[in-house]
């Protein structure tokens, strides 16, 4: 009896020092306000016809990179549907926000028209410059925070000293202004995602 009851409290010593000393870096928790996604500010509606918008730029973005006018143009033209899509009077509730928002997507709507008559492949990146300008605002403005974006820049773009700017989903992006250029850096990163969010 006494042997049964040592090899009891040998075992239950042993699962007492596992616990302690192994097990309990690997037990999880239920802790659901831990593990808890936080709701974007902006309504589901709102926030798709925004991922519209930013979907077409990128694929408009890799047409440059290939400098391909004609398929530029056909992304700008889905560019333009997407805003003329975007559901900006969502933001009517916030009278300050809503009439500078207002403002800037009116301003980008201006520029993709141009761009899509734009005749040559320099003038298009002149008007995806001051395009991407336009968007940079308005997703500032709006606090655009279904993901993390990159603004960034080529120093040369346009020549010496003269910049071309563009807005990624990836912290290394290729050029769009010229694609042999290696001169992408990352001026500013757009990041308005909840603190406690588990998207990456």
């Amino acid at each position: 009896m006494k042997k049964v009851l040592l090899v009891y409290l040998v075992l239950i010593i042993g699962i007492i020092t596992w616990y302690y000393a192994v097990g309990k870096e690997n037990r999880v928790f239920d802790n659901s306000k831990a593990t808890a996604l936080t709701v974007s500010k902006h309504s589901k509606e709102f926030n798709e016809s925004m991922q519209a918008v930013m979907d077409n730029y990128y694929e408009m973005i890799d047409e440059y990179v290939k400098g391909d006018t004609l398929s530029i143009n056909k992304y700008a033209g889905k560019l333009q549907i997407a805003l003329d899509s975007l559901r900006i009077h969502e933001l009517e509730a916030d009278s300050a926000i809503y009439e500078t928002a207002a403002s800037i997507w009116e301003d980008t709507k201006t520029e993709i028209t141009g761009m899509q008559s734009d005749p040559s492949l320099q003038a298009k990146k002149e008007s995806l410059n001051l395009f991407s300008n336009e968007l940079f605002t308005l997703l500032l403005t709006i606090h655009y925070d279904l993901s993390k974006l990159y603004w960034q820049e080529c120093s040369s773009a346009f020549g010496e000293d003269t910049p071309g700017n563009w807005i990624s989903d990836k912290e290394q992006s290729k050029n769009p202004y010229d694609n042999k250029k290696e001169c992408a850096i990352v001026k500013k990163v757009i990041n308005f995602m909840p603190a406690d969010s588990t998207r990456k």
